[in-house]
This record gives structure tokens, C-alpha cells and sequence, in this order.
């Protein structure tokens, strides 16, 4: 684990335990591209830069385990409930990418400035049940703008369907509170431009609205990547370095920091870098780390200061806390004499310190990380997450009622 946190860093990682392991009111502005529960395999032409490169987005319960949600329940009990009964309608799939969704958010608010913003880029496939978890996190009245995206010409493909043609992304903008960095942009008068009065215009120019083309439309607001570009890497979603510019300019400001969660191509890494800020990507694709590497050379043009690492980062913003009597007895009050995972209550001495979050997955020595455990499920977890352990539990438990049913 890394004890500094380092601005144009990629790690490449499960981004749950990087960002865990972030310091909070770190990043002025996240944006992020995540799988869309599409149920399709994307791989990456044989040829480009990013050959080789391939993710499925699909999901199961081997994805994400179902006790996810007794963890959101400590703190979101309404957002667990909501993603239950989203599971109830849609089965465990959408259930499992809402829950893996959740814990991630949370963590990306938490590590956001107050003056923070955030921009997740989705699909209809989940865009309602996306802005119904941003609801619940940041607060509604925290919601900015629903940005559509058209993201090109029309296929032979698409047209086939009996339904109207889909052409558009979805990205949802809000921030952590009232106040909060936006810088307002406006597309250039064309040149031949005039009022309904027939005078030259005097204002910076047309006022970007919340409708966003990519080709085809508004030849004065294209957004796009040419198919003869060299930006272009092959990457199954890469996103026009011209989309992030956009966004990047809007809500954040020279020196800031720009995270990326999902960075794959590292398009809003190279972008940030462009732009005069500092960024983080995260990625667990190990070979993002080339791909930023080569884009940053070639794109950029401002290689240095990059740091690519396997390594979690460990906050630095919590008091670090070692394990002693006093933290015992803490939480020995705190919960009730019982066990934090089988609830069976026991005398203090019988209950030993554990971290919630493993060492291993970026948890550290401090008193929002320790739980009291019994002897029992201290051994069964080990160094592994609390969600194992609650599964491992719930195993043991119906495994004894069907040998009290069977009378064995």
C-alpha cells in the first residue's frame, strides 16, 4: 500500500478499495463511463493500441455478492430497500449492478470536495435506476442536468429493430452541494452569423445547451472521434477526448483534480493532463497502464510526473488509531457485547479486534475500520471482506435448519 496520495496516478486496481483508500474532500471533479449492464462482451479490435483488451458486461451474483446490501443497509437502508425491490422486478442481475454501483458512488461522494461535481456517462439499459441511486446519495436537490449525447450516425443495424432508433448516451451531472465550480461555455458564432435585426451578435457566443451531438448535427457542436483520427485506440467505449474537454472545462478550474474510476483508454487522464490539471485514474485492466502511457506522449505531449501502480492507496485524512483496551472497550459498548457478525453476545475477553475493511484491500488502523469478532468468525474471515464472512455464516445457519428439518 502507498502512504501518499499521488495526482497523476493510474492505479490499477479494484477501484472499491482505491477509492477507499483516498482521502475524503480529495477531487474536484469525477467522471465516469462504467459497464452498462448491457449483458454484451466488448473487445477491442486485433490491430489497434488496444488490442487484446476485452470486458464483459453482464452480471451475476458471483460479480457481487448479495451481502453488499447488509453493508449499504448501515448507512443507505432506503437505497438498500430500493435496490432489493429493483432486484424483485428486473432479478438478481440488475440487482448485482446496482449494489456494486452503490458502494462505488458512495465512496466517489465521499472523496469529492463540497464544491465537487460528478458526471456519470450511461445508457437507457439503466440510466432511471442510476439517477435513483445518485437521488439517494448526493439528494435530489443536488441533480444539475440529464445531458443527452448523440453519439453518431445512424446503422444499417439500429434501423432493423421495430421501435425507434436509440442514437443518444445519457450523462447524468450533479454535485455534492449549492456550491459548486461551473464554468459557463458557449459555442462560437459561424461567421456569416446575424440577429433577427440583421446585426453581429456581441455576446462569447451560443450558450450550450443540455443536448450534446457527436456528427451529423449542429456542425458547430460536434463531438466526435474521426474514424482516421489518432486518438482513436480501438477501445471498445472510448470516448472523444472532445466530450471530456467539454465537461472538464465546465466544472473545474487549472490545478484541480479530475478522477476517472473507470478510466479504460485514459481519455479524461490525457484530457486533464491537456487542460492544465492534475487527474486520477483507476482502472483494473493492467494494460490501461500502457495505453495512458502511449497516449499520454502522444496526445498530451506533457509526460511526466506518472505514476502507475498496482499499489492501494491508504488515507492520510482519518487518526490512525492502533488496537489497545480502550478501542476494545469502545466497541464492546458500542455494540452491545455481541459479535458484529453473528450477533451471539459474549463477555469481552472472548471477542477480539478485526478490520472491516482488510489491510489488504486498503483498510487502515483507524476506529471507523475496527469491529469487535468472536473467535469463530475472526478464523472464517481471516483477511478477507465481511461480505464472505456473512455469506459463510448464512451457509452454516441453513445448513443447520435443514439437519433440524431432516432430524439428523
Amino acid at each position: 500500500m502507498t502512504k501518499h496520495i499521488f495526482h497523476n496516478t493510474l492505479y490499477t486496481n479494484d477501484n472499491l478499495y482505491v477509492l477507499s483508500g483516498l482521502n475524503s474532500g480529495l477531487v474536484d471533479l469525477i467522471y465516469l463511463d462504467p459497464p452498462f449492464n448491457t449483458k454484451r462482451m466488448y473487445s477491442a479490435p486485433v490491430g489497434s493500441r488496444a488490442a487484446g483488451v476485452s470486458f464483459k458486461d453482464m452480471w451475476t451474483w458471483q460479480d457481487v455478492n448479495e451481502h453488499y446490501l447488509d453493508t449499504l443497509a448501515v448507512k443507505y437502508p432506503e437505497l438498500a430497500k430500493y435496490i432489493a425491490t429493483v432486484g424483485g422486478i428486473h432479478g438478481k442481475a440488475m440487482m448485482a449492478y446496482l449494489t456494486y454501483m452503490a458502494q462505488r458512488i458512495i465512496e466517489m461522494h465521499r472523496v469529492l470536495k463540497d464544491t465537487g461535481s460528478l458526471y456519470l456517462h450511461c445508457d437507457p439499459t439503466a440510466s432511471h435506476y442510476l439517477k435513483s441511486l445518485l437521488d439517494g446519495i448526493f439528494g435530489r436537490n443536488n441533480f444539475r442536468n440529464e445531458i443527452v449525447w448523440r453519439i453518431g450516425w445512424v446503422s444499417g443495424y439500429k434501423t432493423k429493430g421495430n421501435k425507434f432508433i436509440r442514437n443518444h448516451d445519457i450523462i447524468l451531472y450533479y454535485t455534492k452541494s449549492s456550491d459548486f465550480v461551473f464554468n459557463k461555455e458557449y459555442i462560437e458564432y459561424p461567421e456569416d452569423y446575424v440577429r433577427r435585426d440583421g446585426k453581429k451578435p456581441v455576446g462569447q457566443g451560443i450558450p450550450i445547451e443540455d443536448t450534446w451531438n457527436c456528427s451529423g448535427g449542429d456542425i458547430l457542436d460536434s463531438i466526435a472521434i474521426k474514424s482516421f483520427s489518432r486518438e482513436k485506440t480501438g477501445y471498445p467505449t472510448q470516448k472523444p477526448l472532445a466530450l471530456l474537454h467539454r465537461i472538464i472545462k465546465a466544472s473545474s478550474n487549472e490545478g484541480d483534480i479530475v478522477m476517472d474510476p473507470f478510466c479504460g483508454c485514459a481519455t479524461t487522464c490525457v484530457a486533464a493532463q491537456q487542460l492544465g490539471r492534475k487527474w486520477i485514474g483507476i482502472d483494473i485492466e493492467r494494460q490501461a497502464v500502457g495505453i495512458l502511457v502511449e497516449r499520454l506522449s502522444d496526445d498530451a505531449g506533457l509526460f511526466k510526473d506518472f505514476v502507475a501502480t498496482e499499489l492501494l492507496p491508504v488515507r492520510t485524512d482519518v487518526k490512525r488509531e492502533p488496537k489497545s483496551s480502550s478501542v476494545k472497550q469502545r466497541l464492546y459498548k458500542e455494540q452491545n457485547g455481541k459479535c458484529n457478525a453473528c450477533g451471539v453476545e459474549f463477555e469481552i475477553r472472548n471477542l477480539v479486534i478485526d478490520h472491516i475493511q482488510p489491510s489488504s484491500k486498503g483498510g487502515g488502523d483507524y476506529y471507523e475500520n475496527y469491529q469487535l469478532l468472536c473467535g469463530s468468525c475472526n478464523s472464517i474471515k481471516g483477511a478477507r471482506p465481511m461480505e464472505y464472512l456473512r455469506m459463510k455464516i448464512e451457509t452454516r445457519e441453513r445448513m443447520m435448519k435443514t439437519k433440524i428439518i431432516f432430524g439428523e
